[in-house]
């Protein structure tokens, strides 16, 4: 019987859209509309497993990026009252988003299977509580102001390191920008096992580093 993973895309202004595009684009080939596709052009046999999306915004209106075209939001936070199995909370340059986005992330949090952050995302999670007494990883140009500010709740924010995961699993969080895509191969191995994420991997050429991996911490001096 396939199993079906539910991923809820969290959206808001000034959003960086590879935060999350990049971690798609890999996950999304076990989507149902590409499964056909990925057969063709993986070796292999495809894990019995399909993910889909749904990409939330505090209202329908398009959203703006950083960078990019306006981005059409499937559901409001409001609207989305079914338990997603993964919460994908990215960041961008001000990590501010309308006050929906986390309490959407702190009402999904309990039932999630996975929550996964990338870039300043970590920020945004580590505002609810869920990171506190946990370890981390965020932006390396921003590490020093998220570090300040979340410093009262006890989070382990470790400076090199391409993506950190919690003891049990349910927490990934990414670096910045293009780190999420280490993140989204690391985590697909844990769905799926590393011979069928390579196979994943090889689909779209992604070459990643595993999770120290990081000269960016000692260019931002911050090891």
């Amino acid at each position: 019987m396939t199993q079906t993973l539910q991923v809820a895309v969290c959206l808001f202004p000034r959003v960086t859209v590879t935060d999350y595009q990049g971690p798609i684009e890999l996950l999304g080939i076990l989507s149902a509309k590409n499964r056909e596709r990925a057969l063709a052009g993986v070796s292999g046999t495809l894990p019995d497993l399909n993910i889909e999306f749904t990409y939330l915004s505090h209202t329908l209106d398009p959203v703006e990026p950083t960078a990019g075209p306006t981005l059409l939001p499937s559901l409001t936070y409001d609207d989305a009252k079914e338990q997603f199995d993964i919460i994908l909370v990215p960041g961008g340059p001000s990590v501010n988003p309308p006050r929906a986005c986390p309490e959407f992330i702190e009402r999904q949090a309990p039932g999630a299977k996975y929550i996964l952050t990338v870039c300043t995302g970590s920020l945004i999670l580590a505002r609810t509580g869920l990171l506190s007494g946990k370890r981390a990883t965020t932006n390396k140009s921003a590490f020093r102001s998220v570090q300040e500010e979340t410093k009262h709740l006890g989070i382990t924010w470790v400076p090199k390191a391409r993506w950190v995961v919690t003891e049990d699993k349910k927490i990934w969080t990414g670096s910045g920008v293009s780190a999420g895509m280490d993140l989204a191969g690391g985590f697909l191995d844990h769905l799926v096992g590393p011979e069928l994420g390579v196979a994943m991997r090889s689909f779209i050429e992604l070459s990643v580093r595993a999770q120290d991996e990081d000269e960016f911490a000692a260019y931002h001096k911050l090891v």
